[in-house]
């Protein structure tokens, strides 16, 4: 008896799981970093930077979605004092979980939450060894979808990550900045602008 209600029960998870739907997002992004390094000759801190951002989101029910950042490699730029010392790439692969804020509008806003990863791609400059890192991740942003429109729609979004990488510097650079490592603390905040299709 125990069998078949445990069997009945996964039965219906696998209906409401194919009930739902998915969302491509296709987005352009500005990545801001907030917080920067101090050391004993200046400050070091990642410039801003413009992304190109996918995305896939699967809707359980009308409420509570699940979206996967799929963003291409990223480039920042590390600065001493304003100045361009090195340059890195990484990928930032993000999982938040949603609660869409359905009503009678065309305006759907969200609010998110979940966990991001730092992945090196390429380091460059003064930099000879970036670890990767992970962290957490928040989300808020609204789509629009246009009363004539069946599938697509805008959104804009803001998201923050909690990222701070630990890098190591080459002999020379180490010398000068006074240490041979430190953290980068990135902790970007993300605005998004893109275009999304649910199927």
């Amino acid at each position: 008896m125990l069998k078949q209600v445990a069997l009945i029960a996964l039965m219906g998870m696998s209906a409401s799981a194919m009930a739902g739907q998915w969302q491509v997002k296709v987005g352009g992004s500005v990545m801001a970093p907030t917080n920067e390094v101090n050391t004993t000759i200046g400050t070091i801190k990642a410039d801003n930077e413009l992304a190109f951002t996918p995305s896939v989101e699967y809707f359980f029910n009308d409420n509570f979605s699940a979206e996967l950042l799929l963003a291409t490699p990223i480039s920042h730029d590390v600065l001493l004092n304003g100045n361009e010392v090195a340059s890195l790439k990484h990928l930032p692969p993000t999982l938040t979980a949603k609660y869409n804020f359905k009503n009678s509008t065309g305006f759907t806003p969200y609010v998110g939450i979940g966990a991001t990863a730092f992945i090196p791609w390429d380091e460059q400059g003064v930099a000879t060894k970036v670890k990767t890192d992970y962290g957490y991740a928040a989300q808020v942003g609204v789509n629009f979808q246009p009363a004539d429109a069946k599938n697509w729609g805008v959104y804009l979004d803001v998201r923050y990550a909690d990222l701070n990488p630990e890098v190591t510097l080459n002999a020379d650079t180490a010398a000068d900045v006074g240490t041979d490592k430190f953290k980068l603390d990135i902790d970007p905040v993300i605005y998004t602008l893109g275009y999304s299709y649910k199927f």
